[in-house]
């Protein structure tokens, strides 16, 4: 009896773990849906009908964490090993960067502001090439990268909590916030794309953001749970008729409550600027005509590249670079 509780227990953990990291997921895909509505109909054309690839496609750089090791630094910055907001000890252009402290030490320390801008330079060269599958591919993965550069824990050294004792509060505020409130409360009614000028500054706005809100992200978490205790913290719910451990929902709607919304705007903003750096990727490739596009398909070969991303990252144990769930 007392062996089959503790493989219920140990299966309902693990089923928790391996939940909060595919939750994830449902983050990244409905920003890149959204961000679809915010185009021009001259760009709309191709980027509708594709919106399935562009929503699924969406978690493919995570997919990649589990087989390629220069993947991780990618998705975050910890800013605060530069010093404090705003870090102005820290170049914002990389060959002042890599001068500075190293290119060992950038990458060690995480890249996204400097790679959302080798994306967005794929992408201009694939709306010249007028180049159907990298146009998708390179649509759909730099909105995974904007998206995470919204995060406040992707701009903190302590992005797990490990460093404060509060591990799982990045998937907390990345997943089962928005998961649960989403739907129900998040407003997604958003403007439409504008051209982004500077896109460096701009990025980097957005990670300064990040970063400076960090400390409020873990303040709030430490802080209810003082109010609420560890016993109202966690609930024992059903999910696609699996029972898991996760946080509860009162304590999940506290949260959000005290960060007064910070998650729907963080959502929203990253919305935006997908949308608007499609955008400006688009403009400045000579805003080509995508409806010859329109009924192009992946080859064979391309598909199969997806199948082979999508079974290892089944197969694959354990995410290679530092785990963030």
């Amino acid at each position: 009896m007392k062996f089959a509780l503790r493989f219920i227990f140990f299966s309902v953990l693990l089923l928790s773990h391996f939940s909060s990291y595919c939750w994830g997921f449902y983050g990244h895909r409905k920003i890149n849906y959204y961000s679809v509505f915010l185009l021009p109909p001259e760009m709309m054309v191709l980027y509708k009908p594709n919106i399935d690839f562009i929503v699924e496609h969406s978690v493919d750089p995570d997919k990649r964490r589990y087989s390629v090791k220069d993947e991780a630094p990618r998705h975050y910055i910890d800013i605060d090993y530069y010093g404090t907001y705003p870090y102005p000890a820290l170049p914002h252009k990389w060959t002042d960067a890599v001068k500075k402290y190293t290119e060992d030490t950038i990458v060690a320390n995480g890249i996204v502001p400097w790679h959302v801008q080798t994306m967005l330079g794929r992408l201009t060269a694939a709306f010249k090439e007028k180049n159907f599958s990298k146009i998708m591919k390179n649509s759909a993965e730099l909105g995974h990268y904007i998206a995470d550069a919204h995060v406040p824990l992707h701009a903190s050294s302590n992005h797990n909590g490990q460093l404060t004792d509060q591990k799982g509060i990045h998937a907390f505020w990345e997943s089962r916030v928005p998961e649960l409130l989403a739907e129900k409360e998040f407003d997604f009614f958003i403007g439409k794309a504008t051209y982004i000028s500077d896109p460096g500054a701009f990025i980097w706005d957005r990670v300064l953001e990040s970063g400076k809100a960090s400390d409020s992200v873990l303040k709030f978490e430490r802080d209810l749970t003082n109010e609420m205790g560890v016993d109202k913290k966690y609930s024992f719910e059903e999910r696609n008729g699996v029972v898991i451990r996760q946080y509860s929902s009162a304590f999940t709607i506290a949260f959000n409550k005290k960060l007064n919304g910070m998650v729907e705007r963080r959502m929203r903003q990253a919305i935006y600027a997908i949308a608007s750096f499609w955008y400006t990727a688009w403009v400045n490739a000579g805003q080509p005509d995508l409806k010859p596009l329109v009924k192009q398909r992946f080859s064979e070969s391309e598909l199969k590249e997806f199948d082979q991303l999508n079974d290892s990252w089944k197969n694959s144990g354990k995410m290679i670079g530092r785990e963030e769930e």
